[in-house]
């Protein structure tokens, strides 16, 4: 079975993110481009999956509950999760770790909550694209311990890639994906390594057009 993915989209929860970066405007753009599954990752919390899971039920679009989580070693990982209660309890120990420093939206952007019908429910306090106090090892743990898998994020980024930062990816991590933000991108301290091929949008015109990968479900969760 073909899979069309996008396993990297940022919603408005995420101060980076645009506001046009809705439930509905986003999986609209996902349905136009004929995703079959997409994953909203938003900083270290997961908490505008819910409405998003109601309108991608809708049109038929598979969501997979994700966070992008920022490591003690500033190191970006994407964190994947077989059912929403497990990421939330995640996303609760990420938040809580974060330091007590507020958003300021007029820098940073807004950190907005969203209903399934596009409506502004709340916000989130603290800034979310801090580090978390947790190691790359100790989030691979919280993350296995739920079930969920564990990505290394836009691995050639030289700000917050693990190779930019750390100059190689350990072996004693045994990651089984990589996600390259360069569809070329081609390295030795990858190889072996399955690639995911993302987007990382956070702006509607960013969202991936559609890219095929067999069983690409499957293949995160056997």
């Amino acid at each position: 079975m073909v899979m069309y993915y996008d396993l990297h989209i940022h919603s408005d929860l995420s101060p980076c993110g645009d506001r046009e970066m809705t439930p509905n405007n986003i999986l609209n753009m996902a349905k136009i481009k004929e995703l079959d599954i997409i994953s909203i990752t938003d900083h270290n919390t997961v908490r505008n999956y819910p409405a998003f899971k109601i309108v991608a039920d809708r049109l038929n679009i598979k969501v997979i509950p994700g966070i992008e989580i920022t490591s003690k070693e500033n190191v970006h990982l994407l964190a994947y999760f077989r059912c929403y209660d497990a990421a939330a309890v995640i996303g609760d120990l990420l938040y809580d770790s974060l330091p007590d420093i507020p958003n300021n939206p007029r820098i940073f952007g807004e950190q907005n909550l969203y209903d399934s019908s596009d409506e502004i429910i709340g916000s989130m306090k603290k800034l979310l694209i801090n580090a978390t106090t947790f190691t790359i090892q100790e989030i691979i743990n919280m993350v296995e311990s739920k079930n969920g898998i564990v990505v290394p994020a836009h691995v050639e980024k030289k700000a917050d890639g693990i190779l930019g930062v750390l100059g190689f990816i350990p072996k004693e991590y045994q990651f089984k994906f990589v996600e390259v933000y360069h569809d070329e991108y081609e390295s030795p301290l990858i190889q072996g390594y399955k690639k995911l091929h993302n987007s990382d949008a956070h702006r509607l015109v960013d969202i991936r057009e559609k890219t095929k990968y067999n069983q690409l479900h499957e293949m995160l969760f056997d």
